[in-house]
């Protein structure tokens, strides 16, 4: 679990913006169907000041207008990597939307949030890790 943690701490102390970790963590949870990390993270999201509209939109952010092109960049990289193609990976159109909207060094980030939460996703489903206990840390 070390290495998961550090990896943790470093998603968090990257390149990328909070609300935007959140957002991709949330997405990644609700393709994988894992209901601790939901909960954990709806409640990190809403403590770092995201709204309840844009979470309960989440799932269908493609139709939602309050999402910036740079969150939907990042929500189309997660999904991308979460339901890797088995032939072609990352389609091309969703690497030059994500390249548009970070430099080389965000997206590395973006990528290792992406497989942070499938590794914690991963964990959590197997081991029935019931939602509800969490609560997130004062700032």
């Amino acid at each position: 679990m070390k290495p998961l943690f550090a990896l943790n701490k470093y998603v968090h102390s990257g390149s990328l913006e909070p609300a935007l970790i959140e957002l991709v963590l949330m997405r990644a949870s609700q393709l994988n169907g894992c209901a601790y990390c939901l909960d954990m993270h709806s409640k990190d999201a809403r403590a770092a000041g995201e709204t309840e509209q844009r979470l309960y939109v989440l799932q269908a952010w493609r139709e939602a207008p309050f999402y910036s092109d740079r969150e939907r960049a990042a929500l189309a990289w997660c999904e991308a990597v979460t339901r890797l193609d088995p032939v072609h990976g990352v389609a091309d159109d969703v690497y030059e939307q994500a390249r548009a909207q970070f430099s080389e060094k965000e997206l590395g980030d973006l990528n290792m949030a992406v497989i942070l939460i499938n590794a914690w996703n991963r964990i959590a489903i197997p081991f029935q890790n019931p939602p509800g206990a969490y609560q997130p840390a004062k700032h």
